[in-house]
């Protein structure tokens, strides 16, 4: 499955795939993976995502538009 909000917030924002891997402290081709569906996200990942982004998790997994956070 391709996260297409995972990707489109990366690209709108101009971060590139290799800082993001940085950040999360692996490979640029695996997070080219984890973008693709290649590789499933883990829960520390999708909630290292969630905190950088500032954006929610279901947002990040395409199951909403709304990339609000609801507290």
């Amino acid at each position: 499955m391709i996260f297409h909000n995972l990707r489109s917030i990366r690209e709108d924002r101009d971060i590139r795939q290799k800082d993001i891997a940085e950040y999360l402290h692996v490979s640029q081709n695996t997070y080219s993976q984890y973008e693709t569906g290649v590789i499933s996200l883990t829960a520390d990942v999708l909630i290292r995502l969630s905190d950088y982004y500032h954006v929610s998790i279901d947002y990040l997994l395409d199951r909403t538009n709304n990339p609000r956070i609801n507290k």
